[in-house]
């Protein structure tokens, strides 16, 4: 099968369009023929190798993907050969880690493209206990920038942060992948919703998504903002996916007991901060990584009544994986980039 894969770690420059051998299914697992996979700011931190250095070479990036069940192992059921499906992101790589709850805390949790051989590929094996069938109805093209956005969402928006209906919720970075995705759920949960940007030319495009208030960071102070949206009073909530700078303003913009959602770092992974600015909000902040089966399911029924929209950027053949990575790192993106084998 054809792959995009790496052999060292560097820039975009890294990627090879070249012939693997296709995997075969154990006997708990099924063999995926890719449809069309995603492209994530993970995949730019393991390819430059700023994350995980010790992935052995050559390598397979990728953790999204929708595709058709190829072939399916002897103790396999309840799937059918050509039936859509799209496999969870990440799981744990020792079954006897498979039934902890959530999966995110298993000792052997990985997420695919990482811990393994991942979705850059025509074919990818997967356990059959963490497939999910495909019911968005969708394109394979829109499809594929679901999963990741999707568990990542649902668990940093719904679990994690407990957003609810009438809770005053700040988005960070609205037009990238996982910002456009939070937004929404945090809308279909009944939330009002300030989103940011760094983009003037993006301004539209969140508010589209279903922001209430859109700032461009660049020209508004985030602190002020958020003050002035909420009254005085700070916000219930603040999903984080920048780290750095923008998560000490986050805890100064939160109202008495409001949390902070951390879940990337794309601005910086060294956050500093005035210890006291915790104590007396009683401020709570919480860590997220990934999600579960339950929370892509969760996701996929809010896409499949139409209270999500995908946000696809751009689809290019899996050939082009450098240019895609190129895209993703550069800036400029309106949601996200997918790749198709």
């Amino acid at each position: 099968m054809k792959a995009a894969l790496i052999k060292e770690f560097g820039g975009t420059e890294v990627f090879d369009y070249t012939t693997v051998d296709k995997p075969v299914p154990s006997s708990e697992e099924v063999l995926i023929k890719i449809l069309a996979t995603g492209v994530n700011r993970l995949d730019h931190y393991l390819r430059e190798g700023s994350m995980m250095p010790d992935i052995p070479l050559p390598h397979v990036l990728g953790s999204d993907a929708v595709g058709e069940i190829a072939a399916v192992g002897d103790n396999v059921e309840g799937f059918d050969i050509g039936e859509r499906v799209m496999p969870v992101p990440g799981y744990p790589m020792n079954p006897e880690h498979q039934d902890i709850n959530p999966i995110t805390l298993a000792p052997s949790y990985g997420i695919v493209g990482a811990a393994n051989w991942g979705t850059y590929a025509e074919y990818v094996k997967v356990p059959a206990k963490f497939v999910i069938k495909d019911i968005s109805g969708l394109s394979p093209e829109l499809a594929a920038t679901l999963p990741m956005a999707t568990v990542t969402g649902v668990r940093a928006v719904k679990e994690v942060g407990q957003v609810k209906a009438g809770d005053k919720v700040v988005i960070l970075a609205g037009n990238s992948g996982t910002g456009s995705f939070n937004i929404q759920v945090a809308k279909a949960l009944g939330a009002e919703v300030l989103s940011t940007t760094i983009s003037s030319s993006s301004i539209d495009f969140i508010k589209e998504l279903g922001a209430d208030k859109v700032i461009n960071t660049k020209d508004e102070d985030l602190v002020t903002a958020i003050k002035e949206w909420t009254n005085g009073e700070g916000a219930d909530v603040v999903i984080d996916n920048l780290g750095g700078d923008f998560l000490a303003k986050s805890i100064q913009a939160l109202k008495p007991k409001g949390v902070v959602v951390s879940m990337g770092f794309a601005a910086s992974p060294t956050v500093t901060f005035d210890v006291r600015s915790l104590f007396f909000g009683q401020t709570i902040i919480r860590g997220t990584i990934m999600g579960t089966k339950e929370d892509l399911e969760f996701g996929l029924e809010l896409v499949r009544q139409g209270k999500i929209k995908p946000q696809l950027d751009v689809a290019l053949p899996l050939s082009e994986a450098s240019k895609a990575h190129d895209m993703l790192i550069n800036g400029g993106v309106k949601g996200n980039i997918v790749l198709i084998p």
